[in-house]
Parts: C-alpha cells; structure tokens; sequence
C-alpha cells in the first residue's frame, strides 16, 4: 500500500510516480499524492492526473462553495471522461440520511429493477400484516376434524348437539336403530367458536373475539373451510362442491355437477349421482370421495373402482359394460382360444349370446375360454336363450 506524500510542484516528484505506476503488478493498489492543497489520484490507463480539492480546516470561515463547484472527477479503466457525483458537505448529511430513510419506507421491488443489471436479483420487502388480518387469521387450519379444517362447530337441529361438521354428526347418529338420522345442512342455524366457545348465529367472523371462522364460508351451506380447495357453490346441486367453479359444468339431465373433460362425450344418466356407490354403498351425490363417472354413465367412488381393478374386475357393477379400453385384452384371449382348440365333438357346438358392450345378439362358436361377439369383437359378453345347437 502506498502512502500519501507531500511533492513539490516541479513535475520530478510526478515522473517518478509515473514510472512507480508503470512497474506496479496489475493486482496492485495504485498510489496516491498530495500536491499543496490538492489530492492527486493516478489511474493506469490515463496518463493525465486526477485532481480533488482538499478542504482546509482555515477555510470553514470562507464563503459557501457552490453545489457545482463540489464534484469529484473518478476515471476508471478505459473511461475516456469523467462521471460526476456530487460530493455533500458535512452539513448536509443528516438531511439526506433522513430523506433516503423516508423514501425507502413504503418502496416495494418486484422483478429486475430498472436502471441495474437484468441479471442481479432485486429485494423484495415482506408486507406487514395489519392487526386487523392477524385477528382474522387467528387459528387458522389449527382447528378442525378430519373431514374438514375450521375454526367453529355447528349445533345440530335435529337432535341439538355439537358437532365438527355433518359428517362427523352422521357418522356417529347414522346407525342402527330408532334414533338414526342425518343432518339437513340447509337447517344449521348455530355455530360455536372454537377460540372463544362463543355460540351466535351462523356467519363469518365470531361476533366474539373477531376471529374469522372459516376462509371459505357459504351463508347457504352454512359450510366453513380453511384449506384453499377452490370451493364454490352450484346452484343447481344445490351444495358446495371442490375443485373450481371454472373447471365443472352442471349437467340439468344427470343432476350433478361434471368435470369438463368430458362436456360433450359424456352419456346422460337421469339422476346418475343420487345413488350410492355400488361397491361401497355410500350416498355419491354429497359424498367427499372422489366419484368417477364410467363410460356407460354410471358413477362410481374412484377408490372403489380402484380396489375392483386389483381384482381383475373391469365390468360396471350396475350394468357389466367396460370400464375401460379391452382392446389388448381381447387380441390376448384371441391368441389363447387359438392355441386350445376344443375336442372333436365341441367345434360345431353354436351359443346365443348378449354383448354386454354393444347389446348385440350372435350365434358364434362354443368356447370354454370365452364367447366373442361378432359386432364389437368383445368377450365381454354372456349366453342367453337362443337356437343353441
């Protein structure tokens, strides 16, 4: 590291700071000199010096010195001219601290920031968040039963009792025996908070403590959530459904609401959900399992069909049509039939059979592996009363 040196103005002090800056390493902080009243910085690739005046403490006394005369001239690597910045006096300080304190205040960056480098991330500040929305957010998802996240319980109508939710009310009064019910959610009148245990009537935010009692509230369901589940409510399902309003269309002829994947190919059964599921034998239409809606129309919770595919069962429960493409299927049980030919007595052996894919009636040939319809080419199909011969 250099020091600061007081030369005469002769110019061979100058020289031989030139000659000190040529030899220096590349890496090396480069030297600098006072002359009288002036500092002088050096830079390797200008060969003119660079000059502040240096305020003298004898000058205090002196007259103001303009804004425009305070300047500092930085030369850097190849810069042919100078970049000017303002050099503020002493006084000056706590006024400009004060001013950039006070436009930092409600500054908020997002994105890259104009005027910088596209490539450096800019800081984005945290919203504060309001007294009011810390009393509403209070408990929130910390409360609840396993059916849903919510931070109140109902009083049942039917038999004046508290409960989580409808679910958890059917389930332990939904059994065998003269008292068994179910709660008509359209009747709910009275909640409870769960922070202040205060009961009032159905709404929103506890009249209490403030506390907002579910993200999602519905004043029709008299239903309350916590968890984001793009809840809405169908008007024509007359309840709260999940998944989000924009990706479910309500079909007037099936009476339940359908995603739209399958708006136009989807085959109408009238009141195709107001049934329980043929496996498990749970209502469909409020149900909080996923339902599936199978190729024939008929509905069916996606679990159960699930637990009938590992069991090698692909056949609607209600009315035995596929459930899914058979196409491999039955291209193997065609290899199958070919290579077990029947005894001698069985080959011109003819059944009627029912397709229970495409409804068609045939006479093929008798198989103990399977009859294959001559419309569809199914095997999916059963014998019935016909000119068996």
């Amino acid at each position: 590291m250099f020091m600061c040196h007081q030369v005469d103005g002769d110019g061979s002090s100058e020289e031989a700071v030139l000659e000190i800056v040529r030899l220096l390493p590349a890496n090396a902080a480069l030297p600098s000199v006072a002359e009288g009243g002036t500092h002088v910085e050096w830079s390797r690739d200008n060969t003119e010096r660079q000059e502040t005046h240096i305020r003298n403490d004898n000058d205090d006394d002196d007259d103001d010195v303009d804004d425009d005369d305070d300047t500092r001239v930085e030369w850097a690597g190849d810069m042919t001219e100078g970049e000017e910045t303002g050099v503020p006096n002493d006084a000056e300080d706590d006024d400009d601290d004060e001013d950039d304190d006070e436009d930092d205040e409600d500054v908020e960056i997002e994105g890259n920031c104009k005027g910088v480098d596209s490539t450096a991330p800019c800081v984005k500040t945290k919203r504060i968040q309001t007294e009011e929305e810390k009393r509403l957010s209070k408990g929130v998802c910390q409360y609840g039963c396993p059916h849903y996240k919510r931070r109140c319980k109902i009083r049942a109508p039917c038999c004046n009792e508290v409960f989580w939710c409808r679910h958890c009310h059917n389930d332990a009064k939904n059994v065998s025996g003269p008292k068994r019910h179910e709660i008509l959610r359209h009747q709910i009148q009275k909640v409870i908070c769960a922070l202040c245990e205060t009961e009032q009537e159905a709404a929103q935010v506890c009249i209490n403590c403030g506390v907002c009692m579910g993200e999602y509230f519905c004043s029709k369901c008299k239903f309350f959530d916590d968890e984001a589940r793009g809840q809405y409510h169908c008007d024509g399902c007359g309840l709260c459904r999940v998944g989000g309003k924009s990706n479910f269309f309500h079909c007037d002829r099936c009476g339940c609401c359908y995603t739209k994947a399958i708006r136009d190919d989807h085959r109408c059964v009238e009141r195709a959900m107001h049934h329980n599921c043929p496996v498990c034998f749970e209502y469909l239409f409020d149900s909080i399992m996923q339902t599936r809606v199978l190729k024939c129309g008929h509905t069916i919770h996606e679990q159960c069909l699930k637990e009938m595919e590992r069991h090698n069962r692909y056949a609607c429960p209600m009315c035995s049509k596929s459930t899914c493409d058979m196409k491999l299927v039955w291209q193997s049980r065609d290899e199958e039939i070919a290579l077990t030919p029947m005894p001698v007595e069985y080959q011109n052996m003819k059944v009627c059979i029912l397709c229970n894919d495409c409804s068609a009636r045939s006479n093929v040939n008798f198989h103990i592996l399977g009859h294959k319809c001559s419309t569809c080419g199914s095997y999916n199909t059963r014998r019935v009363a016909g000119s068996d011969h």
